[in-house]
């Protein structure tokens, strides 16, 4: 990394979402190169010039310039003005997951509250499925002072890969001034289960098969599990068959940990496309996905920690721009994903976190004092 005093300058693909909110949140420029250089097909893919189609719909004044070949990128950030009504198709290359989490942190420090309906894939197997943001991801917000009833993630129709068809809304308030420094280290004792299993342009009793085989496992552990099915047909089932399911595990802290599994196509890692049929695979038995899921959510209880691994980036983040007063969060071993997202906070935000791992319990608690970020789009009436 080569930081001067105007702009901060980083190489290669790697965490490009990551780097292009922190950029934004901090109105710090950003210059990556070498963007793919040694790939068959270098430079950027569809995907990632969608998110940044995305950042211009949200942020005003923003400046983005790429190069012929796509692997070089400067992007000057400009002002979060939110807006209502607002829509972006998301492609097929990759999930709504993959737009959602950084959408909903420029959400929350926008001019004005933020409207938008996404359209794509609405559930795969690489990334976060809409079922667990809607169920685990805003729920979390409360904890930084969110208030819930604000916001909302409706899921209009489902969509699998490789065409998808699906259709999301979400909303997501401001913040007034800033969010709130939490201490966050009891993961308590799980005391129920709930999921969601879906399908859609297949047989009903695919949903059932997943809920058997899940419960199954879980079952044995504690008698409080419901798991919905969501069985979607017609118009609202998007464009190509698919089936999975989301489980999430409630403590007696409040605490959500959540694991899913999705039956779909593999990705072309070169094209970062669903639709190359040289890439596609077998489909999984639905028991095979229930079971699965089941497996998933019992690995990141045994973990331990507040928040599940793939919430892990996030919830640094949120610690890093509360008021100037300590945070303290518990999580389990450290994600790679969670790893990177320290040194990007350290390198845009200047928030540096003390890690202190806990032998008795195989968890870390992390503490940061944080930027003291304020909303400074809002309106002021």
């Amino acid at each position: 990394m080569a930081k001067d005093s105007s702009s901060i300058g980083l190489q290669g693909a790697q965490h490009f979402r990551q780097r292009l909110l922190l950029s934004s949140l901090s109105g710090t420029p950003l210059r990556i190169l070498h963007i793919r250089e040694d790939d068959p097909s270098p430079g950027l893919r569809n995907y990632e010039v969608s998110f940044l189609r995305l950042m211009e719909k949200i942020c005003d004044g923003c400046v983005v310039e790429i190069n012929e070949t796509g692997t070089k990128l400067r992007y000057k950030p400009g002002v979060l003005v939110g807006g209502k009504y607002l829509a972006h198709d998301c492609g097929t290359a990759r999930s709504i997951g993959y737009f959602l989490e950084p959408l909903i942190i420029l959400g929350l420090f926008g001019k004005t509250p933020l409207s938008i309906t996404l359209k794509g894939i609405t559930n795969d197997d690489k990334d976060p499925c809409v079922d667990t943001f809607r169920i685990t991801t805003l729920p979390m917000l409360k904890h930084f002072g969110i208030p819930l009833e604000d916001l909302e993630l409706k899921i209009v129709s489902r969509g699998a890969p490789p065409n998808g068809g699906g259709e999301v809304r979400l909303k997501v308030p401001i913040v007034q001034n800033s969010l709130t420094a939490v201490t966050w280290v009891d993961e308590g004792m799980v005391k129920r289960i709930r999921g969601v299993a879906y399908s859609t342009r297949v047989s009903p009793q695919m949903v059932n098969r997943m809920v058997d085989a899940s419960r199954g496992i879980l079952n044995r552990l504690l008698p409080d599990v419901y798991i919905f099915t969501d069985h979607y047909t017609g118009q609202l089932s998007g464009r190509s068959p698919g089936y999975g399911i989301s489980l999430v595990a409630e403590t007696t802290t409040g605490c959500l940990i959540s694991a899913e599994c999705a039956a779909s196509c593999s990705i072309s890692e070169e094209s970062g496309d669903h639709s190359d049929a040289e890439n596609q695979k077998a489909p999984i038995l639905p028991e095979d996905i229930g079971s699965k899921g089941a497996m998933l959510l019992l690995e990141e209880i045994k973990q331990g920690g507040v928040v599940d691994s793939t919430h892990q980036g996030l919830l640094f983040l949120l610690c890093a721009l509360c008021p100037e007063d300590v945070s303290k969060v518990r999580v389990g071993k450290l994600s790679a994903y969670g790893i990177k997202t320290l040194r990007h906070i350290k390198d845009f935000l200047g928030v540096q976190f003390n890690i202190k791992p806990d032998p008795t319990t195989g968890t870390v608690i992390l503490t940061c004092i944080g930027c003291g970020y304020k909303n400074l789009s809002r309106k002021v009436s």
